[in-house]
């Protein structure tokens, strides 16, 4: 409603360019998704290629929790959404976690550690954080801090 409001349009005008809830909700995610993408494939270090894979899994971090910071409702409903379609968005962030992973020590089982790794900063994790006060820089902090733990291990 919100956002036909804002457009100046009828909710059914919305509706009809986008079919349902899960296809608006993807394009509304999907032009910061499409920079966040660009900027860890094709982007400077230490975010893009040309750093060691321990700096560039901390920046995606960081980048990828200040991107959730600025649109959490839309992330938190693509999250949703992604669980009754195929889930692109999620496949592509876990497959770049996985590479990461897999160049920071080849005998970790990298795909278990990227999916523990994105389910503590999936959308509902953040949710509860915020909740309880958790600002961006304090999540930040907390998930360099796994981070660490995979890049200096004691």
């Amino acid at each position: 409603d919100r956002i036909a409001a804002e457009a100046g349009v009828g909710k059914g005008t919305i509706f009809r360019r986008f079919g349902d809830r899960a296809g608006l909700t993807a394009a509304l995610l999907d032009d910061n998704m499409s920079a966040f993408q660009e900027a860890f494939l094709r982007g400077p270090p230490p975010l893009g290629p040309g750093a060691p894979a321990g700096e560039r899994l901390a920046a995606f971090v960081d980048a990828l929790l200040a991107l959730m910071d600025e649109d959490l409702e839309i992330v938190l409903a693509a999250e949703h959404a992604a669980r009754t379609t195929d889930g692109a968005v999620a496949g592509a962030l876990a497959l770049h976690v996985r590479s990461l992973i897999a160049a920071l020590d080849a005998e970790l089982e990298a795909d278990v550690v990227a999916t523990l790794l994105m389910g503590a900063l999936s959308a509902p994790v953040i949710v509860r954080m915020r909740a309880r006060g958790g600002d961006l820089l304090a999540q930040q902090t907390a998930a360099r801090a796994l981070v660490r733990g995979l890049t200096h291990p004691v």
